[in-house]
C-alpha cells in the first residue's frame, strides 16, 4: 500500500490539475454571475481559463468587488444619516440658474446621488497651490472648533510641512482635528507625513490599509478625495493634493497647474458627511453631528444650487458616470472638457460622441505633457474615436495640467477629484460637485478658453503620421486600459 508521500509523489500532476481546474471554475462561474459589465465578464473568465490557478489567484485578489457587500457597506452607511439634514429646503426649479435643459438632470441626480440640491451656498474657484494652499492654510489658522482634511496625496516636502505645523498650532488651540490619508498615496513622499502628525497628535489614519500593511483584497481600491471642513462652515475640495509641485514660488515654471473650489453653504455638511463615512469605516469612530456639524449658514452672494456626488465601488459605483451620461445627453450647444487623464468607457466615450454628432460643439483639453506616460500612450490609442466624430481634441503648452473640470451650455458644471478614466468610474471613491450657474459654469468654460488659446489641436493626420511602433505600443498599453 502507498504511503501519503508515494502518492502525492506518483500522482501530484493530477492533484495539481484537479484543484487548479476546480479553483478556475469556481472563479469563472462566480465572474460570470457577479460581473454586471459584459467586457469585464468576458475578459476575467478569459484570464481565469487560460492561465489556469494564477488566473484564479488574481482574481480573487483583485476582481472581486468585496465593498459591495460586506461591512465596508454597512459601516460607511451608519455615519453618514447624521449630516444629511442641514436645516433647509432642497431646491426644485434650477431654471432660473442655469437653463430649462437641467431640469432633468437636476431630477436624474435626485435619483442618483444621496444628497439633496441645496441652494445657498457661494462657491470660488481657486487656481492651483498659488490660490488654494493659502485659502485653506488661512482656513485652518481661524479654525476655533473642529478641522476634518483628507486628501489622497500629502507629501512630506515644503508645502506639506507646512499644512502639518498649521495643524499642530490649530491643536494647541484646542481644536478637534481629524485628518484621513489613502494607504496609497501616503507612499508618494518618504517618510510619510503621517509619521509627523502622529508625533504632533493629530489624530490621522490611512484608509484601506491595517497595521500589518496592505489589505491585498482592497490594494486596488483608493480613496481619491481631497476635502477639507473648517468648524463646519467652510469647505474645500476638488482635485488638487497637497505637494508643493502645485505651487510656483517653489518649483517654477515647471509648477503642474490645477483647480480647486472653496465652497460656504449647506453643501459643506455633504463634504463633512462624506468624511465621516470614509473616518469611521478606517477608525470606527463616530463624529457626531453636535461637534462636526452646523445649521447656520451665511455664506455670502452669490448663491448657488449645489449638490455633492459621491462614488464609489460600494454602493455608489457608477454615479459619477450616470450624472455624465446624463449631463452629455441634454447638451444644447457646447460641452466643455478638461481632464488628465481622458480615458472613457465605451458608453462615455459613446456620450460624448453622439453630443457632436447631434452638432454640439465638443472642446476636450487635455495636458500635453502627462505625468502619467503609460496613461498618456492609452489616451493617444484611443482619441482618434473623438476626433472622428467631430470633437476638437487640445493638447495644452508647458507644465502638466491636472484640473477635472466639465461645463455644458454655459450653465452647469462638474468638478470634483473624479478622472474620466476606468480607476475613478469603477474603482476609486471619488467626490464631485454638481453647480447649477450660469456664472460659475462661465468662469470654468473662461479657464478652459484660455488654456484652449495656448494649445494646440489634435489630429488625425498628426495621428496617422506616427511611427508604427509608438501606434502599437499604443494600442498595446491601452488593452490594459483597466488596470492604469
Amino acid at each position: 500500500m502507498l504511503t501519503l508521500d508515494e502518492l502525492f509523489a506518483q500522482y501530484w500532476p493530477h492533484l495539481v490539475f484537479t484543484a487548479s481546474f476546480g479553483l478556475g471554475a469556481a472563479a469563472a462561474v462566480h465572474a460570470a454571475m457577479t460581473k454586471t459589465d459584459v467586457r469585464a465578464a468576458i475578459g476575467w473568465v478569459g484570464v481565469i481559463l487560460l492561465s489556469p490557478f494564477f488566473g484564479a489567484l488574481f482574481y480573487i485578489i483583485a476582481g472581486i468587488n468585496r465593498t459591495r457587500r460586506d461591512a465596508i457597506t454597512q459601516q460607511r452607511n451608519a455615519s453618514l444619516v447624521n449630516f444629511l439634514d442641514p436645516a433647509c429646503e432642497p431646491i426644485d426649479d434650477v431654471v432660473a440658474y442655469s437653463a430649462p435643459q437641467f431640469s432633468s438632470l437636476r431630477r436624474l441626480g435626485d435619483q442618483i446621488s444621496a444628497f439633496a440640491l441645496y441652494q445657498g451656498n457661494c462657491i470660488r474657484l481657486l487656481a492651483s497651490g498659488d490660490e488654494a494652499y493659502p485659502a485653506m492654510l488661512a482656513a485652518i489658522q481661524s479654525a476655533t472648533r473642529t478641522i476634518a482634511l483628507q486628501t489622497y496625496i500629502f507629501d512630506n516636502d515644503r508645502v506639506g510641512r507646512e499644512f502639518v505645523q498649521a495643524l499642530a498650532n490649530a491643536q494647541q488651540r484646542g481644536v478637534e482635528i481629524r485628518v484621513l490619508i489613502d494607504a496609497v498615496g501616503s507612499k508618494y513622499s518618504r517618510p510619510p507625513v503621517i509619521r509627523q502628525l502622529k508625533q504632533h497628535g493629530i489624530p490621522a489614519a490611512l484608509f484601506m490599509t491595517n497595521p500589518l500593511g496592505m489589505r491585498m483584497p482592497y490594494a486596488n481600491l483608493r480613496s481619491h478625495r481631497k476635502i477639507l471642513v473648517v468648524d463646519g462652515a467652510l469647505g474645500f475640495t476638488g482635485g488638487m493634493n497637497i505637494r508643493e509641485g502645485f505651487v510656483r514660488e517653489l518649483t517654477g515654471s515647471d509648477a503642474a497647474h490645477d483647480t480647486h473650489f472653496k465652497v460656504e453653504g449647506p453643501v459643506v455638511m455633504q463634504l463633512m458627511a462624506v468624511f465621516a463615512h470614509d473616518w469611521q469605516f478606517t477608525t470606527k469612530e463616530s463624529l457626531p453631528f453636535e461637534q462636526w456639524g452646523n445649521t447656520h449658514w451665511h455664506a455670502p452672494q452669490p448663491h448657488v444650487p449645489i449638490r455633492g456626488i459621491r462614488s464609489g465601488p460600494d454602493r455608489d459605483l457608477g454615479s459619477n458616470h450616470s450624472m455624465l451620461l446624463g449631463a452629455f445627453a441634454v447638451a444644447q450647444r457646447h460641452i466643455r472638457i478638461q481632464s488628465p487623464y481622458f480615458l472613457p468607457d465605451v458608453a462615455l466615450l459613446g456620450a460624448i460622441a453622439t453630443a457632436a454628432r447631434r452638432g454640439i460643439r465638443v472642446d476636450i483639453v487635455l495636458p500635453g505633457r502627462n505625468n502619467l506616460r503609460l496613461v498618456s500612450y492609452a489616451m493617444m490609442a484611443q482619441i482618434d474615436q473623438a476626433i472622428k466624430s467631430g470633437c476638437r481634441v487640445w493638447l495644452t503648452h508647458g507644465a502638466f495640467n491636472h484640473s477635472k473640470l466639465i461645463t455644458i451650455d454655459d450653465a452647469w458644471s462638474y468638478v470634483g477629484s473624479s478622472n474620466l478614466d476606468p480607476r475613478s468610474l469603477r474603482l476609486n471613491f471619488e467626490f464631485d460637485l454638481e453647480i447649477y450657474s450660469r456664472d460659475v459654469a462661465q468662469q470654468v468654460a473662461a479657464q478652459i478658453d484660455h488654456d484652449i488659446a495656448q494649445s494646440q489641436a489634435l489630429t488625425l493626420d498628426q495621428l496617422a503620421a506616427q511611427p508604427f511602433l509608438k501606434r502599437l505600443r499604443n494600442k498595446v498599453i491601452w488593452l490594459a486600459t483597466p488596470y492604469l
